[in-house]
């Protein structure tokens, strides 16, 4: 390898399941379980990360000169930008209208879920800087003649580094809810102004005067019969959205038998009949928000099922977060504040490199003028109020 990593091999893997679990997550930690070999490869097993959705598994790996496995990456090969919550169709324009393709690309990234966390996975100990990762990933972006690398939904000291080893850097929102200490959801009331605690109280009062019956399941109180309702309320949301179910019906019941209480399903049923559902992973310090349905029409269930009960169970639980995933300026009013997310891309075409460059100076500057005028909308108190 370049960069003067010549004492580490690189190889790239079409199924996770040729990587061994424990190498893996020994890379991955468990803070994050969306870059756990159980999510990864639940996705992968029911067809979910395959051909048929545009998301071919190349994962990297790092051996040191013992063969021992020292850093790994989910990454895939794309033939489209979708499922990604990062936007580059106008790159892929650019590119296409000089004549040049665009597609295939390589995608360091969790399939369909806009999560930041970690991405560049490195064993604790072994040394391995960022910037053998990303030089692992510009050889295999030559040696499989794509147009290009995406990082996406990084940390931001990998986003750091990366910058400085020349990938181009981007920033994006989104809405985070943080634990101030509060012993339950009163006590983050307490936090707001007068104005906006009532707005809360009421939403939360009318959502639990529909006569419905709430439950937070985790492990395996979670049933086939829930996975059975939830899927239907996914594809009903799905079907709004005019977008595509890429996960299957399989995908839910591998990721509640491989990830276990890291699953966290709140579930609305009306005289038994299950009409709501919001999927949440839990990790060490957040909970995910990841996705949610309905039938029927519920006076301010998604803000119950989503935002509030998730609140609930955060705090509950000791956690730090509630990241509720992407878009949603409506979240702010609910105590979810503006965070960056970050990302970085290696693009080999010199033109579309330097177009794109100037293109995130001016959105970023835009990004950081919209957050700075979305903290002025916050529902926090203010002074005496």
């Amino acid at each position: 390898m370049p960069d003067g990593s010549a004492s580490l091999t690189l190889t790239l893997h079409d199924r996770i399941a040729d990587i061994d679990a424990a190498d893996w997550n020994a890379c991955a930690g468990s803070g994050n379980p969306f870059v756990s070999h159980a999510f990864l490869s639940a996705l992968e097993d029911s067809g979910s990360a395959s051909s048929r959705t545009g998301w071919l598994p190349q994962h990297a790996v790092l051996r040191a000169e013992d063969d021992r496995v020292v850093a790994v990456a989910p990454m895939y090969a794309k033939s489209h930008s979708y499922g990604e919550y990062v936007f580059d169709h106008g790159w892929a324009n650019a590119l296409e209208r000089v004549g040049q393709r665009y597609y295939p690309k390589l995608q360091v990234a969790v399939p369909f879920s806009p999560v930041p966390g970690p991405r560049l996975l490195r064993r604790p100990g072994a040394g391995i800087p960022v910037a053998a990762l990303g030089s692992a990933f510009r050889q295999a972006c030559e040696s499989l003649d794509t147009s290009s690398v995406h990082i996406t939904f990084c940390q931001p000291d990998e986003w750091e580094e990366l910058g400085e080893a020349g990938w181009l850097q981007r920033v994006g929102m989104q809405f985070h809810w943080e634990n101030d200490g509060y012993g339950n959801f009163d006590d983050f009331l307490g936090a707001l102004s007068s104005r906006k605690r009532k707005v809360l109280r009421r939403e939360r009062r009318d959502a639990n005067a529909a006569g419905l019956t709430f439950h937070a399941l985790s492990g395996a109180d979670i049933t086939e019969r829930h996975w059975d309702a939830f899927y239907g309320f996914y594809q009903s949301t799905v079907d709004r959205k005019w977008g595509s179910a890429y996960l299957t019906r399989k995908f839910f019941s591998l990721l509640g038998e491989r990830l276990g209480d890291k699953v966290v399903l709140m579930y609305a049923e009306n005289a038994g009949r299950p009409v709501a559902g919001a999927l949440n992973l839990a990790g060490d310090e957040a909970l995910y928000g990841r996705n949610w349905g309905c039938r029927g029409d519920w006076p301010f269930l998604h803000f119950e099922l989503c935002y509030y009960r998730a609140i609930d169970w955060a705090i509950e639980h000791g956690l730090k977060r509630v990241e509720a995933g992407a878009q949603g300026r409506h979240k702010i009013q609910r105590g979810y504040m503006p965070r960056h997310t970050y990302s970085a891309h290696w693009i080999t075409h010199p033109g579309l490199h330097r177009a794109v460059a100037n293109f995130l100076v001016e959105e970023r500057a835009g990004i950081e003028a919209e957050m700075a005028a979305l903290a002025d909308d916050s529902p926090f108190r203010k002074g005496d109020d």
